[in-house]
């Protein structure tokens, strides 16, 4: 479009705003682990905000993986804001800080009482989804005043209606499980998956609760090379223990789990294991494995699903039960159509913020620092955070998070040096490779 431009803003300097706006709050989406801290550090900086929950409760998505046991230890789980928040009404934190909990046991011992603080509590509006971020009355091609103009959110009710309220600034930690990538290896989703989408699951079923009937009995395909994968695996071989006739493939579309069999060196031992116990079980028999099977359709086959996809040159067909799709997550970027973004053309993550991240290239031993800075977009006071700022790349800590929000709340605050001075301790995670020759780390 000839004469559109756009620009970063001034690192060096907060968006001045009208008196207008800053009489409006912040919205965060998602109360998810760093919706609640993004929260957290904005009470206690007294900046006024609302928290927007697709869910009917706080971390829904992460309650739907609930059984899963995370990777992170207590120690790295707890943001610092929100345990100030919580100590100072009398909340004790978990004792054991070096074993990791669950999914739900995060939720129901840290999030929930995190949720419910006076503080946050009536800020907070769950089964509320937002289907639209912009500028009052401006679309994404007008300049003039911009950084000026309240934002609009376009929300919809658990009722159906839709409504619409001002902002000064947004925080999007929507996180990504909702919008899983496909089973196509082209991005794209198999041919035919309308017709079997009752036979394919999304990541980490609980297979061994609430979903143990669907499983058991079954031969279930396991479609992804990453630690999303290698859970269920490791949960299906249990359930293969009292259900034997249960049985279980594994499909990579590449030609190893480069991601799931490369952390001899994992500082975080939930993870690092993962790999010993999934290859023990390829060994012993009990998981069959085919590589580089790049699925390009799906049909009924009876009552099964046929799965044809391209390997060594050919067409090769499997049949299954039940497909995983644990191929890992992608940004929704939909409702974000009117906001300026700068995103890397790569794996969708704030430009800046990319090439600390990027799995094709870069080391997840390590995370560089990074904050505010990293995460602005040249939409002013908009910002994308959590796992959503990661986009496509699969290697995202809670604790990176923390760190995102609170030096995000600095800046909103106008306190430029605590937001510029951005702090990040990680365990090295040794789940990837830099080896030119090694497949990607994405699933």
């Amino acid at each position: 479009m000839k004469g559109f431009t756009v620009t970063l803003i001034d690192l060096a300097m907060p968006v001045r705003t009208s008196s207008r706006i800053d009489a409006l709050p912040v919205v965060i989406i998602g109360a998810g682990p760093i919706g609640l801290a993004a929260a957290a550090n904005l009470a206690e900086r007294g900046i006024d905000f609302l928290v927007y929950e697709v869910g009917d409760s706080v971390a829904a998505s992460m309650r739907s993986w609930g059984h899963i046991r995370l990777f992170s230890p207590w120690k790295h789980l707890i943001d610092p804001a929100g345990r100030r928040l919580l100590e100072a009404g009398g909340w004790a934190e978990p004792r054991y800080q070096d074993t990791a909990p669950s999914g739900a046991q995060l939720v129901e011992q840290y999030l929930v009482p995190l949720a419910a603080l006076d503080e946050i509590a009536p800020r907070t509006r769950l089964g509320v989804s937002v289907e639209a971020v912009t500028r009052e009355g401006m679309d994404r091609t007008r300049t003039a005043n911009r950084a000026t103009t309240p934002f609009t959110l376009r929300i919809r009710d658990s009722d159906g209606s839709l409504s619409e309220v001002l902002a000064r600034a947004v925080i999007d930690a929507s996180g990504t499980y909702r919008t899983a990538n496909s089973l196509g290896s082209n991005g794209l989703d198999p041919l035919g998956l309308p017709e079997v989408s009752d036979h394919v699951t999304d990541a980490l079923p609980d297979v061994l609760g609430a979903g143990r009937k669907k499983f058991a009995g079954k031969h279930v395909v396991v479609v992804g090379a990453g630690h999303s994968a290698a859970n269920t695996l490791i949960n299906l071989s249990t359930l293969i223990q009292t259900d034997p006739i249960t049985t279980v493939t594994w499909v990579i579309r590449n030609r190893a789990a480069t991601r799931v069999f490369t952390a001899d060196d994992d500082e975080l031992p939930g993870r690092g294991s993962l790999g010993a116990k999934v290859k023990k079980l390829v060994d012993f028999g009990v998981i069959d494995v085919i590589d580089g099977f790049e699925i390009i359709r799906l049909s009924l086959d009876g009552d099964r699903v046929g799965i044809a996809g391209n390997r060594n040159g050919g067409v090769e067909h499997l049949s299954a039960d039940l497909i995983v799709n644990a191929t890992g997550f992608r940004p929704n970027l939909d409702m974000l159509r009117e906001v300026r973004l700068d995103l890397d053309e790569i794996v969708e993550a704030p430009r800046r913020l990319a090439p600390l991240i990027d799995p094709n290239v870069h080391s997840c031993g390590t995370v560089e620092p990074h904050g505010f800075a990293e995460l602005q977009q040249p939409e002013p006071n908009f910002f994308l955070a959590g796992m959503k700022s990661y986009g496509r790349a699969p290697t995202f800590l809670l604790a990176t998070g923390y760190e995102q929000v609170r030096s995000i709340a600095a800046y909103l605050a106008g306190d430029l040096a605590a937001a510029q001075n951005v702090e990040l301790v990680l365990p090295a995670t040794g789940v990837c490779s830099t080896d030119p020759a090694a497949t990607s780390c994405c699933s």
